[in-house]
């Protein structure tokens, strides 16, 4: 029979020591740096600690509701575009009311341009963009229009499968580029370069193994708005959890979500946070897992599921860069600027660096033709087929440094009491 790890705290004690000011949170970042200087909390100096990660989450889509015309104009709808992109009419008819009920999945792409998708619109919205509207009714009736965010009457974001507690790195071992939803434009062969995700020891799920305080109902937030776990995801395992998520899209920051584009068009990536209440010394002995310890398989990209190699996520993040730096009187206004092309989240325009969309991929560093940008993305030394080969890291599909803010606004959001466990 195993160890028993009794119950030490209920979440109800928890909340009152928030509630009096007395308990100890820190955000995991924090709690790692202590374990790493050998400066540990001890289990009774510890009651929350919040962890977070940001990623492509290619399973969220948004349910929004809003008006498009006068009442009695048609009949209900049965194809709605915005800004050219497809969203599911329905379920609700919403009949003779003018308004529409849809469901936008955050990887579809617009009909004009795939490197449009989802995640892009939604930021768009939220950042008070006007977003063109089609409605074709079922009654034969084309209804142009635009909404911003004033228009919309409600909106829900439901993620089928957020916050995975582990990832695959990808390279490419043959000679031809090969486009996928895992490298912001086509890999390049010859292990000539690696993609990855996961936000390694930060990541809630590498924190609580298995499940032991992140369970169905517990709260947390969602690109900086209030949700809750469903459940767990529509692709968990044991070996691979990963978790059901929705929040209240109308309370979101649009810092925290947006479009990545990928060698197969336009992506999605969320940011999401989640309080660990350290009831037991189980949960709390689990806090302790760091970057080396958590392994990362490294698979051709083609086969996705063959792994070649074997690393960690100490080798993705530690002492590399989590933002580049511009360097202005380098860049050489190229005809065809080679850094706009590659950014996945369309953070370099005009010869600016938009910090706010940046997402620290590290693209811009490996592929600007008058080395403008500064950023060191690290490389990893593989074993693969029998030789041993140092390959660059290009592309980051997850982000600590919004993984990072969204754990100190929900620590800061638990002490100043308006965040209940």
């Amino acid at each position: 029979m195993g160890k028993v790890f009794l119950i030490e705290r209920s979440i109800s004690q928890i909340n009152k020591r928030i509630d009096d000011g007395e308990a100890n949170i820190y955000t995991v970042d924090e709690f790692k740096k202590l374990i790493k200087n050998d400066d540990a909390p001890s289990f009774d100096e510890v009651d929350v600690v919040t962890c977070g990660t940001c990623g492509v989450m290619s399973g969220t889509a948004a349910i929004l509701n809003f008006t498009v015309s006068k009442p009695g104009e048609f009949i209900r709808a049965s194809e709605v575009f915005l800004n050219g992109i497809p969203a599911y009419a329905g379920p609700c008819p919403n009949e003779w009311l003018g308004e529409v009920d849809v469901i936008l999945h955050g990887t579809s792409h617009s009909i004009h341009d795939p490197h449009y998708g989802g995640g892009f619109l939604l930021k768009d919205l939220l950042e008070g963009g006007e977003i063109d509207v089609v409605v074709e009714s079922i009654d034969k009736k084309r209804i142009e229009t635009t909404i911003t965010m004033d228009n919309v009457g409600r909106g829900q974001i439901i993620g089928s499968r957020m916050a995975f507690k582990n990832y695959t790195a990808f390279t490419n071992p043959g000679r031809e580029e090969v486009s996928s939803i895992f490298a912001a434009i086509p890999l390049g062969g010859n292990l000539s370069a690696l993609t990855f995700s996961g936000c390694g020891d930060l990541n809630p799920l590498q924190n609580d193994i298995p499940h032991n305080a992140i369970k169905s109902g517990c709260k947390v937030l969602v690109n900086g708005a209030e949700g809750y776990v469903l459940g767990d995801g529509t692709r968990s395992s044991v070996e691979k959890p990963n978790l059901m998520l929705s929040a209240n899209f109308m309370e979101m920051d649009p810092y925290y979500i947006g479009g990545f584009k990928t060698g197969q068009g336009g992506e999605i990536y969320d940011t999401v946070a989640i309080p660990i209440p350290v009831l037991n010394e189980e949960i709390y002995n689990n806090l302790f897992i760091l970057d080396k310890d958590i392994d990362l398989p490294v698979a051709d990209i083609k086969g996705r599921h063959l792994p070649l190699a074997q690393t960690n996520y100490n080798a993705m993040w530690e002492g590399h860069d989590l933002r580049p730096l511009f360097n202005r009187t380098k860049c050489e206004n190229c005809e065809k600027c080679r850094v706009e092309e590659v950014c996945p989240t369309n953070a370099f325009r005009n010869k600016r660096l938009l910090q706010n969309y940046c997402f620290g991929c590290g693209m811009c560093s490996h592929f600007c033709l008058n080395d403008a940008f500064k950023m060191n993305t690290g490389s990893v030394e593989l074993e693969i087929n029998g030789k041993t080969k140092d390959i660059p890291i290009i592309c980051r599909q997850s982000d600590r440094l919004r993984a990072n803010k969204l754990s100190r606004q929900l620590k800061k959001s638990i002490e100043n009491k308006e965040f209940k466990l």
